[in-house]
């Protein structure tokens, strides 16, 4: 990528190298109107994990540092997540050789890549962002440096740089010590102090969370858990690719084009309390498989389709009121925690760990039905292997039942109500 370009990149966990010797890289999740919201939202060698876990810092320690952003993760009220670069005595990015940033999803595949060729005397450096588009994420080249440095960057920003005093003997920082805490709302970040006072001694380095030795090509990182939680391995099945967002009203037929053959997760929201159905139309322009079938109001769920390996994806859909459809890559669905979240209608969940059991509350009137798609011996990434159903029953109810080790696709094909799941160690 060039200055100023961008491009749409995959909705999944984006591991993402700023790459140049002495360089230290640090993140900023902003909200609407370009400002950080409290101290947070600033992730940095000093506080390495963002505390939603979806953002992460980590050191390779051969001149490259590794930015976990797991997108599917972040909070709705981060619009924009910068990626800096700095420098420190007296050494400007001019004076950095090499220096890039370089997006890659989970299998391991560059999505964005950006080389910095015009570095000047800038201290402090935006290489890239993240930002929201259309219901997805993209990736812009920046390179906007500032000749004031961190404190400058950090400032328009919305974070009140504390310095050392002059008259203050330098002192080493813990690595527990929390960030400075001025006045709030405005959150403080510390500096090192500023010629003619002697630099802040080092800090200790941090232990990364979660270590990921790094190899080539890049190793698949799993979404960022919370801290002191593992996801187990990685989820590298299947192609990944920029979301397909469709808009309209009442009855249509949906062309999905230009994606890659594969497993596919198919986001239907209606507004409107009539009936709901979404149907797979084959080589023929015959309904096959049903998909949604769902007198539900204002549905909202999400269903597995598979991306044809010729021709598209076309869909039948039955909808009384404005709808949209958003097509992701399986990387994009959700990851099964020990931690219980809630959900509403079908939607397709992953689990990337070991032998654990699941445990549901179903809140809903009729039929539920969770199926699995073992994938760890299925080799064809364009399709699916045979399902196994875990749960057919009918009406409000608790249910545990045992999950095998990932990689699973975890399939609730039928679920008219709200309904809870977790998973259990074994």
């Amino acid at each position: 990528m060039i200055k100023g370009e961008n491009s749409f990149v995959p909705s999944v966990a984006l591991r993402i190298a700023v790459r140049g010797s002495g360089v230290d890289a640090m993140a900023l999740l902003l909200m609407d109107g370009g400002a950080v919201g409290g101290d947070g939202d600033v992730v940095f060698h000093g506080a390495p994990m963002h505390p939603s876990g979806a953002i992460r810092l980590t050191d390779a320690g051969d001149g490259t540092a590794w930015l976990d952003v797991a997108l599917t993760t972040v909070e709705d009220r981060i619009t924009r997540v910068l990626v800096v670069g700095s420098t420190e005595n007296g050494r400007t990015m001019r004076d950095v050789a090499g220096l890039s940033v370089e997006a890659f999803a989970p299998d391991g595949t560059s999505v964005a890549r950006y080389d910095v060729t015009d570095g000047g005397t800038e201290t402090a450096m935006v290489l890239a962002e993240l930002y929201r588009r259309a219901g997805g994420w993209k990736f812009r080249a920046v390179g906007q440096g500032y000749a004031n440095g961190l404190a400058g960057l950090a400032t328009d920003h919305g974070v009140d740089v504390a310095r050392p005093a002059a008259a203050q003997a330098p002192q080493a920082v813990p690595v527990s010590a929390p960030l400075a805490q001025p006045a709030p709302p405005a959150p403080a970040f510390a500096l090192p102090p500023q010629p003619p006072v002697p630099p802040v001694a080092p800090v200790a380095p941090v232990a990364p969370v979660a270590p990921i030795a790094p190899v080539a090509p890049v190793a698949p990182v799993a979404p960022a858990a919370p801290e002191g939680m593992s996801y187990g391995p990685a989820w590298s099945y299947g192609p990944v690719f920029a979301p397909y967002i469709q808009s309209g009203r009442d009855n249509d037929v949906i062309t999905v084009s230009g994606l890659p053959p594969g497993p596919v997760v198919v986001q239907l929201d209606v507004r409107g309390d009539g009936y709901t159905g979404l149907t797979v139309l084959d080589w023929k322009n015959k309904e096959k498989d049903w998909l949604v079938n769902s007198t539900e109001d204002d549905f909202r769920g999400r269903v597995l389709a598979t991306i044809p390996r010729k021709g598209n994806l076309r869909l039948r859909l039955e909808a009384e009121g404005p709808w949209r459809v958003e097509v992701s890559p399986l990387a994009a669905a959700p990851v099964l925690t020990e931690q219980e979240q809630e959900f509403r209608g079908p939607d397709v969940l992953l689990h990337t760990g070991g032998v654990a059991d699941l445990a549901i509350q179903y809140g809903g009137d009729d039929n539920l039905i969770v199926n699995i798609y073992e994938l760890s011996r299925h080799d064809d990434h364009t399709a699916l292997p045979e399902d196994e159903n875990l749960v057919n029953e009918i009406g409000e109810r608790r249910e545990t039942v045992p999950l095998p080790a990932g990689p699973l696709v975890v399939q609730f094909e039928a679920a008219d109500g709200p309904w809870r799941a977790r998973l259990k160690r074994v």
